[in-house]
């Protein structure tokens, strides 16, 4: 954590509201909710007798009573539920009280938004909620005694009961911390708030979930107004006003994250608002009633929160009050909190007031955090939010002598300090609580974008992939200001990664735009993983002479501290082999050099010893970014880089080995090399003695080498033939008889220096097989690899046993790629990578490392995303999650009078109940054949919700649990009259 006297965590006490989330009457988010409190909106719906018809009331019986008002404030598409996302089949999901369900998928979406996957984090992450009562099993599932005899009590009991709204969300979303559900009737979402901070406070968790819902059924209802009651008479809620009369019900869900305020500065979390102190407590009996308020223990509350904040409330410029707007309550809340204050302050008239019911009514359990959301916006976009529905000061209210005043217009918030705000809720029976906050400090802002990032994208399906990748194309349209690197940072480290996975390589914004429009194949790629597959083995690669060219890795020599770090220190080493030579000065050369260093790294002597270099910093800066070698190839040269890298030589010994090797060819006659497109076994039919078979690269893949007047004759021979050959760019007969005046030095040398067993397996140039630690040790063997062929197809062939290997070319070109492609069954598809483009092809260095690494996080391996950064300061910012794919889940209530239960069919009836289709098993199997497997997948589908089963199809994948499997049991029992353990 950072130092507490670092200037940005001088005041770093407090608890950090990392991420927000909420849906209201007229608002599918906290945007919009914040849009409409800003605008003067009231969300408040009136229904006809029509639509309360349709909701199933009795509209007569209903007008019977005097006082009706139909009126109400409703969440839309709360029958709404994603239940293939958490692992619910249709039927349970139908069956869960959508208040949970709701919640479960706020709770996803409010980690993602804040960037944190639960999987990957390693703290504890705790839970604390409260909901409204139950109306979904009162009004719908009561009466479904077919539903009940399905799914059996057990699942109905769990799906309804308050007690496991909290635990359903620790257990599906995988959090360990404590998961504790709160119930103080209106005030219980502000005091989960309340407990998430104490509990952060004494370190029961890292990371807190804190919030409630409510959401009341039939949502197409009404109140019974009664004079001095604590509904209002015509469907507006009007908080403070002269004509204040009552609230109005409404529903809600909202919740934060929070976590400790240094930790969230620096680990760059998005911080929304500060917690500075909170108050809770209980009036006790000193009031007139149960349900009556104290203005004794409102005020204790206030000054509790006050306290634990330590600031002076004069500095405190605005207040969400609970406001219920009724004749009572308003006066004493005001008095209370005029109380409060005036134990530290005598000023009149700082502190802007307002309620958010005057807006969406009374949201019961989600009232609280609907105030607290409501602030924390307020703080954020620095304005304060009118209060509407206000024309005049209740009689009984005397602001003129308070501190407060109530707000009716949108105003910029300008205070003389740092914007300080309360939220005060009070429960029936007594539990009252209130919150202290302050503006989110001005943090250290996020370094620049360096270079390409890659965004990762993945979903549980491709089509909820191409919409994911639709959302983030419209969110970078919509925010052209964000640091793409903290965005692509965020989607890394702060996103549950499926199976159906997509990255991007971009430069900035605009390019992102431009790259996903026209879908680039060379920034772009996808791919389906297999989650229960194991992680990859990668494989590494490193090519030969013949690849190199000036400016290879120049973008990442210039922008990866680590590849430049191993490359000067490469230099440093061969600066004596190369006679004063500074390989830095020949692969990036000053513009009026350029022709002098293309001429120099012709020459093998320079070649070899400044591939080598390439491949080695490249391979460290691989490894740096946590993408570790499972095993080794090389082809010719490249097999010394693997050697280095397996510990056989040091990096001193490798390049004492490499630059000796160099000189001794270049010291050699002149010869030449030719591609020759036959099998090894016809090469050797045709070949002259004179010549060698220097490599099998492929089954139809070998070249052949010799003297340049030997191989212009057999090119001539081959060509007569039918079966020409391609000459290729090389100074030296490599891997011929040419080589063998200098084999017996070469040993030599290689005796002279420190060896050691592999500790990385790697593939023999010689054999085509591993090699073994004797092979890797022996002088002979590196002294017959310069002279003998290079059977590169064998050791592809072996590589290519592993159906887990993935292969990743560790230089520059496309060379060792294409070989291993050739060899590739194509319905595998393997993923065969390249780190640096050819010298032919225009593209920057690090486009083809980020693309290669994207396509490597596809296939599973997990990238050190810290490192990728080069641990420079990274934000986690807001951005669009995985779509989830809702559709209705819903028990009809009972026709009267109830349904008889019909056989196995039986929640369709009286009604039907839509379900999300479920993933199904991989199968080939046939329909089901004859009555009993007809009858046993008639009985799945009913309990499953699905309206396709195959007799393979396994239970669990299809949503089902060990209650349902329960169920299952009895049903099947009762329907084949057997006993089933």
């Amino acid at each position: 954590h950072v130092s507490m006297s670092t200037p940005e965590t001088q005041n770093a006490k407090g608890i950090a509201v990392i991420g927000l989330t909420g849906r209201f009457p007229g608002a599918r988010d906290v945007e919009q909710y914040w849009r409409n409190i800003a605008g003067g909106v009231e969300s408040i719906s009136k229904f006809s007798d029509s639509e309360l018809a349709a909701a199933g009331h009795d509209v007569a019986e209903l007008k019977s009573v005097p006082g009706f008002v139909p009126a109400r404030g409703v969440m839309a598409d709360a029958d709404l539920f994603d239940a293939g996302f958490f692992g619910f089949s249709g039927t349970e999901a139908a069956v869960i009280d959508p208040q949970q369900r709701l919640f479960l998928e706020a709770s996803w979406e409010l980690l993602e938004s804040a960037g944190y996957d639960p999987e990957a984090y390693e703290g504890l992450i705790g839970v604390y909620a409260g909901m409204g009562g139950n109306g979904y099993y009162l009004h719908y599932l009561h009466g479904r005694k077919d539903v009940t005899r399905l799914v059996g009590d057990r699942v109905v009991s769990l799906g309804n009961d308050k007690d496991f709204l909290a635990t359903r969300v620790a257990y599906k979303l995988n959090l360990k911390g404590p998961a504790l559900n709160i119930n103080t009737a209106c005030s219980t979402s502000l005091v989960t708030v309340c407990q998430a901070c104490q509990e952060l406070m004494s370190f029961q968790c890292d990371l807190a979930l804190a919030g409630g819902v409510s959401i009341n059924f039939p949502q197409k209802a009404g109140v019974y107004y009664q004079e001095g009651g604590v509904f209002s008479p015509d469907g507006h809620c009007r908080p403070f006003d002269a004509q204040a009369a009552g609230t109005v019900s409404s529903d809600g869900l909202g919740i934060v994250l929070l976590k400790r305020l240094s930790e969230a500065i620096a680990d760059g979390d998005q911080i929304h608002a500060v917690i500075r102190g909170f108050g809770r407590n209980n009036d006790g009996s000193g009031k007139v009633g149960f349900t009556a308020p104290s203005v004794d223990g409102q005020s204790e509350a206030i000054l509790t929160a006050q306290s634990m904040a330590g600031f002076d409330p004069a500095t405190i410029t605005y207040l969400e009050a609970h406001g219920t707007a009724t004749p009572l309550g308003d006066p004493i809340e005001i008095a209370a909190l005029t109380q409060a204050f005036r134990f530290e302050t005598e000023a009149k008239n700082f502190c802007a007031i307002g309620s958010v019911k005057g807006n969406i009514g009374h949201t019961n359990t989600a009232a609280g955090i609907a105030g607290l959301l409501k602030t924390i916006l307020a703080l954020r976009n620095q304005q304060l939010p009118p209060t509407i529905n206000y024309t005049a000061p209740n009689p009984k209210i005397d602001f003129a002598d308070s501190p407060f005043f109530v707000n009716t217009q949108l105003t910029d918030w300008k205070p003389a300090g740092p914007r300080r705000a309360g939220v005060s809720s009070f429960g029936l029976g007594g539990t009252n609580a209130h919150v202290v906050l302050e503006e989110a400090p001005a943090l250290e802002p996020s370094a620049p974008p360096r270079g390409e990032q890659v965004l990762v994208l993945s979903a549980k399906s491709s089509a909820a992939l191409d919409t994911a990748t639709a959302n983030l194309l419209a969110h970078l349209k919509e925010h052209p200001e964000i640091n793409l690197a903290d965005a692509a940072y965020t989607l890394q480290v702060g996103r549950r990664h499926f199976a159906h996975r997509r990255s991007v390589v971009c430069r900035d914004v605009p390019d992102a735009i431009r790259t996903i429009e026209k879908r680039d194949p060379k920034r772009i790629a996808t791919y389906e993983r297999d989650l229960d597959a194991d992680a990859p083995a990668v494989v590494f690669m490193f090519p030969g002479q013949g690849s190199q060219y000036v400016g290879m890795g120049a973008d990442l020599y210039r922008d990866q501290p680590v590849f430049k770090e191993e490359m000067d220190r490469c230099a440093v080493i061969l600066k004596p082999a190369l006679d004063g030579l500074d390989l830095r000065d020949i692969l990036y050369p000053a513009a009026d050099k350029t022709k002098e260093a293309e001429e120099l790294l012709i020459q093998t002597r320079i070649t070899q010893p400044a591939l080598f270099a390439i491949e080695y910093a490249l391979a460290k800066l691989w490894m740096s970014w946590g993408v570790q070698p499972a095993a080794l190839t090389g082809h010719s040269l490249g097999e010394y880089v693997a050697a280095c890298l397996a510990g056989v030589f040091s990096l001193e010994e490798a390049l004492a080995l490499v630059a000796q090797r160099g000189k001794l060819i270049q010291a050699l006659p002149r010869g030449s090399m030719m591609a020759v497109s036959m099998t090894e076994a016809e090469l050797k039919t045709i070949l002259p003695p004179n010549l060698s078979i220097a490599g099998v690269n492929g089954p139809m893949q070998c070249v052949v080498s010799g003297t340049t007047e030997d191989i212009t004759a057999f090119e001539a021979t081959l060509k007569a033939a039918g079966k020409p050959g391609r000459p290729l760019h090389t100074s030296h007969a490599f891997h011929s008889a040419m080589m063998d005046p200098v084999v017996a030095t070469f040993a030599e040398c290689v005796r002279r220096a420190k060896r050691s067993e592999p500790t990385i397996p790697f593939l023999s140039n010689l054999t085509g097989k591993w090699i073994t630690p004797a092979e890797a040790i022996d002088p002979q063997y590196w002294a017959r690899h310069l002279r003998q062929a290079v059977r590169f197809a064998d050791g592809v062939k072996e590589l290519l046993k592993n159906p887990n290997a993935v292969f990743l070319e560790v230089g520059p070109g496309t060379t060792l790629g294409s070989l291993t492609k050739f060899q590739a069954n194509k319905a595998d598809n393997r993923a065969i990578l390249s780190s640096l483009r050819h010298a032919k092809e225009e593209l920057p260095d690090l486009t083809a490392m980020m693309a290669a690494l994207g396509q490597l996080w596809q296939r599973g391996i997990k990238p050190d995303w810290s490192a990728i950064h080069g641990g420079l300061k990274r934000h986690r910012v807001i951005l669009p999650g995985h779509p989830l794919q809702r559709q209705r889940h819903w028990i009809e209530r009972a026709a009267q009078p109830a349904p008889v239960p019909v056989p196995v069919a039986v929640i369709p009836a009286p009604a039907p109940v839509a379900a999300a289709p479920q993933p199904q098993a991989a199968s080939t199997a046939v329909a089901p054949k004859g009555e009993i497997e007809q009858s046993l997948t008639e009985i799945w589908k009913q309990l499953l919700g699905l309206s396709e089963v195959r007799i393979d199809d396994n239970f669990f994948d299809l949503g089902g649990d060990s209650l349902l499997l329960m169920r299952l049991q009895l049903l099947v029992q009762e329907k084949f009259h057997v006993t089933l353990a």
